[in-house]
């Protein structure tokens, strides 16, 4: 509802008129002081401040004092449970990764063992080829010595035989006389 500006003031109401006192009161014009500063109501307000501390430290101390209490311990026995149980993985994990390195301690060493044993392996066979091979070459060699000794040995069984003839045809040919084989050696022999 809208009253015109310069219409008439609206009627007073309950809570106008409270605050009209209120203000009233704070301008000096009421005879009353701040209810705390008046010393006619200390002993009334200290009855009420001993009554209202008795009454929260009794709701304190029963109610919310030892609901706290159950939650700082709730709350301290929850963290010791999960240090517990950080502490058991941990020591897991640590138990896991020894097991772990010794697997790959025990894989690395079987690996170096059977390398050993392939690169000796492989080193015997080469050992026994080089063998056979050098065995074969010193057969050949001998079989090779051989048929030159035997093939100097004829030579030279031969070379009395194709120095008299070949003295013989050269003498033949040089003089035009023909000497024997028997009478070359003679010469050769000295006698």
């Amino acid at each position: 509802m809208a009253f015109p500006a310069n219409g008439p003031a609206p009627p007073p109401s309950a809570t106008n008129t409270m605050i009209l006192a209120a203000a009233d009161q704070a301008q000096g014009k009421g005879g009353s002081k701040f209810p705390p500063f008046d010393t006619s109501t200390f002993a009334p307000q200290l009855v009420w401040l001993a009554i209202t501390f008795a009454f929260l430290y009794l709701v304190m101390s029963r109610i919310a004092l030892p609901k706290v209490a159950s939650v700082l311990a709730e709350r301290r026995e929850h963290i010791q449970r999960d240090l517990a149980e950080a502490e058991r993985l941990k020591a897991e994990t640590d138990a896991a990764l020894k097991a772990y390195e010794k697997a790959l301690a025990d894989a690395r060493g079987k690996a170096q063992g059977l390398a050993k044993e392939a690169r000796d392996r492989m080193a015997a066979e080469t050992d026994r080829e080089r063998r056979r091979v050098d065995d074969a070459n010193t057969a050949k060699l001998a079989e090779t010595e051989a048929r030159i000794a035997s093939n100097k040995s004829q030579a030279l069984a031969n070379i009395d035989q194709v120095a008299a003839e070949t003295a013989a045809a050269i003498v033949e040919r040089l003089s035009g006389q023909q000497i024997g084989i028997d009478d070359v050696k003679r010469i050769a022999r000295g006698n």
